[in-house]
């Protein structure tokens, strides 16, 4: 695994098929890895394999996606049909989402995320190296099914919000993934890790993080960051996080039923500097080392694309 990425964004502002042109250019510009997730765009399976197709020698590293949602045999089929259809992803991540994904828009259980993590992390590595699952769990049950093309040995990621999760990433992941959180919180997540680990007998997994990135930004990325940050205030593990950071006021409006055009035109340019890499290219890039002296394994970069489509000239200018 590099020390650094690129992630496909969700900007509310830009056309969906942005994120392929994103993936062509960190092709382009040297970049190893390409994190794929999921939100209100594409299937993240369905463009991991347009990408594949579009690119020469980016990885991919599927997900997160939300463990409520897609069981471990959809899971396994998915990532299987990428690496028959383009080439080997070199990874698949997955997290516990929100209520309101997994609960409002499938319809599916989004309580007791920590120990449907621990049986889907188990099950899905029986399935990618080819074994024939059979599972009655509390959470995941499934009898019967075997991949015809197994991915065997695939890297699992574990996004980690809170102690529950983040033990049991420690426990069972090979590594751990973070979003939109300072270097100091990278710092204790390391900590943390490490010590479930160490408790757990085995090697801590690496820990990788997700940062927006944008390069001396205009009015136009300043919204666009804005309109972004401003839909993860209300969930959990995010709300507490930027309310630690003294943004307890907005927290409160957002989980209040306030507008998110009310929200974004509240955010102050302070917040995303807080979470992110914003300035000039020696900015941006000590900020990016501040996150890898705080213990980050690797840095997937979201490229702000209000004023730079694609991402392009910053893809072009932190080419590994």
């Amino acid at each position: 695994m590099s020390g650094i990425g690129v992630v496909t964004p969700f900007w509310l502002d830009r056309p969906d098929a942005e994120a392929v042109e994103i993936a062509v250019a960190a092709d382009r510009n040297g970049f190893g890895e390409l994190w794929i997730g999921e939100m209100a765009t594409f299937d993240a399976f369905a463009l991991a394999t347009a990408v594949g197709l579009r690119t020469e020698r980016l990885g991919v590293r599927v997900g997160p996606l939300p463990i409520g949602v897609r069981t471990p045999v959809s899971l396994a089929l998915g990532v299987s049909s990428v690496a028959g259809l383009t080439r080997p992803p070199v990874g698949l991540a997955l997290g516990g989402s929100s209520p309101a994904i997994v609960g409002r828009w499938h319809d599916r259980p989004w309580e007791h995320a920590a120990g449907r993590m621990r049986e889907t992390v188990g099950a899905l590595r029986a399935v990618l190296n080819g074994q024939r699952l059979s599972l009655a769990g509390e959470h995941i049950r499934s009898d019967g099914f075997r991949l015809r093309q197994p991915v065997p040995e695939l890297p699992i990621t574990v996004a980690a919000f809170g102690p529950a999760m983040t033990r049991v990433a420690a426990e069972v992941a090979d590594e751990v993934v973070l979003n939109l959180v300072p270097p100091a919180r990278v710092a204790a997540a390391r900590k943390a890790v490490d010590a479930h680990a160490a408790a757990a007998g085995r090697t801590p997994p690496r820990l990788a993080v997700w940062i927006p990135v944008a390069l001396d930004p205009g009015a136009a990325t300043r919204r666009q960051l804005a309109a972004q940050l401003s839909v993860y205030l209300s969930p959990p593990g995010y709300g507490e996080m930027f309310a630690s950071l003294g943004y307890g006021s907005l927290v409160a409006s957002a989980r209040s039923g306030a507008s998110r055009a009310e929200l974004a035109a509240a955010v102050p340019p302070e917040l995303a500097a807080a979470v992110g890499a914003i300035g000039d290219v020696s900015q941006v890039r000590g900020r990016i080392a501040e996150y890898h002296a705080a213990g980050a394994d690797h840095v997937g970069l979201v490229p702000a694309t209000a004023e730079d489509p694609a991402g392009r000239a910053l893809l072009r200018e932190l080419a590994p």
